[in-house]
């Protein structure tokens, strides 16, 4: 029988809601650290990779999964004139395989839904530094917790742990970022798609189906347009009709699948972040998820 271990996890993400489950129902003692008071979802859609669903699988989640996801069997992408520059379909690989778009909400859903600690979870807790020697985590008020057996570092791309395990290789903003939301899938010509238009490498627009969620039985499709990451502020001082111009220019369906009264507040924006550790993992402190 394994021996119950006290573990830290810092973040509750995906990858920190996964770990938090798994361990939990292999005996082990879980305690989470979250910084904000309150968790939740950060992101519109994605694509679950086969992979993926076969740790969900693990998981006990994946008919939860398939029930609100959107299978996905083809990646498309062209640009204006229909010339073809991306064409993956997953049968090529084996007729079984497929991809899962699905909203980021109903993910963290079903995951924290399927763990019976997520009540407990330290909320509004920023873990600020981590003793590996020793197994234990500081928080933004000075407080130390612990020691644990083991201290999982799940805090994200953007980590603020990851050089306690040493100087990293790269850390460093990714120069492009995206806007983002959720749209209703309607009639989309599309539903097993992913699918992209180019304007060469300055551009692009993207949807992906994404199913519902539990609380929400409307199919939706995640909506992303690509930009630089400092040219977020220029566009939002240009305004919408611009840009939605634009958008019709490119990608026709994609207009009109933003509706004739399109309110831009409705765009979220997303950063992202190149990392590359030097090592994952020292003493009692491993990283995990984005952070690793």
């Amino acid at each position: 029988m394994t021996v119950p271990l006290r573990i830290a996890i810092v973040g509750y993400g995906t990858a920190g809601q996964a770990c938090a489950l798994a361990l939990a129902r292999d005996g082990h003692r879980i305690e989470v650290f979250e910084r904000v008071a309150q968790p939740g979802p950060v992101g519109a859609g994605f694509l679950l990779q086969p992979t993926g669903l076969q740790a969900l699988w693990e998981l006990g989640l994946l008919s939860s999964v398939l029930e609100h996801g959107a299978p996905i069997r083809r990646l498309f992408g062209e640009t204006p004139s229909g010339r073809g520059v991306m064409d993956m379909r997953y049968r090529d690989l084996d007729p079984r395989l497929f991809g899962l778009g699905m909203q980021r909400g109903a993910l963290f859903a079903l995951l924290a839904d399927a763990w019976p600690g997520y009540a407990d979870i330290h909320r509004d807790h920023a873990i600020e530094e981590v003793d590996d020697a020793r197994g234990r985590v500081r928080d933004q008020h000075g407080r130390w917790h612990g020691p644990f057996d083991l201290v999982i570092v799940a805090d994200g791309s953007a980590s603020r742990l990851r050089d306690a395990l040493g100087a990293h290789r790269i850390d460093r903003p990714y120069p492009w970022g995206a806007l983002w939301c959720l749209l209703p899938q309607q009639a989309w010509p599309w539903p097993d798609e992913l699918r992209q238009r180019y304007v060469g490498a300055r551009k692009m627009i993207g949807m992906l189906p994404v199913g519902t969620a539990p609380h929400d039985a409307t199919p939706r499709m995640s909506f992303f347009w690509s930009l630089p990451a400092h040219t977020f502020d220029d566009w939002r001082a240009a305004g919408a009709q611009p840009w939605l111009r634009e958008i019709a220019a490119i990608w026709p369906q994609a207009r009109e699948a933003l509706g004739d009264v399109f309110d831009a507040g409705r765009l979220s924006r997303a950063t992202y972040r190149d990392a590359v550790p030097r090592r994952w993992w020292r003493n009692r402190v491993v990283l995990t998820g984005d952070a690793a």
